[in-house]
């Protein structure tokens, strides 16, 4: 009995000791959402590994020492005392109690740190509706179901409907934020690679073609980036548009 306390001791600080050395490489702050996600996600399953390979090396330690043989047909385990069967009841469920805590704590300081949106942003406003996205920028540019954006840059989305709930979605970013009527709601996300084109889905259903709403997010290089963004702005149209009228007056 106590031969089989001392081993549970020692596994439970195997297993605290491998959890609490992911913890510091598990708090490291992260500018970037999707890094953040992807890196908490990959603590989750080795947490869930480490424990789960733990708690089954030991329960199959135990089955096969304990196990019922043709010499000993009754087996060998002895009755635990009190203090022998709380310990082998509490100090597991303390393991994954604290494993859920640490994995929440985690996660609602990524959270908190995602919520806090660079100050060097892009900002965009965004109204959704059965079935497509608009965006609109701050130069006055109007786009449908496509979201230009600049490569290095965090861009933030604000967002309300004009109908129902919508939710905006970017798998590849990580993030996800409805879109609601009388409210507005943000999402941010930091794009990388310029060439790159981004899938944006609705996560909520809103109506009968709801699978008929994507849209993407296309990156540009900032020098691409600008020059589209100040030869789309409605200024800079009308100037254009008006460009052939001045041209006929003078010829006449």
């Amino acid at each position: 009995m106590y031969r089989n306390s001392a081993l549970l001791v020692r596994w439970t600080l195997a297993i605290v000791g491998l959890l609490a050395a992911g913890m510091g490489y598990a708090a490291t702050p992260y500018h970037d959402a999707a890094a953040g996600w992807d890196h908490l996600f990959h603590e989750v399953i080795i947490d869930l590994l480490v424990l789960g390979i733990s708690f089954g090396l030991v329960t199959g330690y135990l089955i096969l020492k304990y196990r019922r043989t043709p010499d000993n047909p009754v087996s060998t385990a002895r009755p635990l005392s009190t203090q022998a069967a709380l310990g082998w009841a509490l100090i597991p469920a303390f393991i994954f109690m604290a494993d859920d805590f640490f994995i929440a704590a985690n996660g609602w300081q990524l959270w908190n740190s995602y919520r806090t949106v660079p100050a060097e942003r892009l900002e965009v406003k965004l109204e959704s509706g059965m079935y497509s996205w608009d965006y609109t920028y701050a130069n006055g540019i109007h786009t449908q179901n496509e979201l230009i954006v600049p490569a290095g840059k965090p861009v933030m989305l604000r967002m309300t409907s004009r109908d129902t709930i919508h939710g905006h979605f970017i798998p590849d970013f990580r993030v996800k934020e409805d879109s609601m009527p009388g409210r507005t709601t943000f999402l941010w996300f930091l794009p990388k690679q310029a060439g790159k084109e981004h899938l944006v889905t609705c996560s909520m259903y809103c109506g009968v073609m709801h699978s008929m709403m994507p849209g993407k997010i296309i990156v540009k290089t900032p020098e691409e980036f600008q020059a589209w963004y100040e030869q789309n702005a409605p200024a800079a149209k009308a100037a254009k548009a008006a460009e052939p009228d001045k041209v006929g007056d003078k010829a006449a």
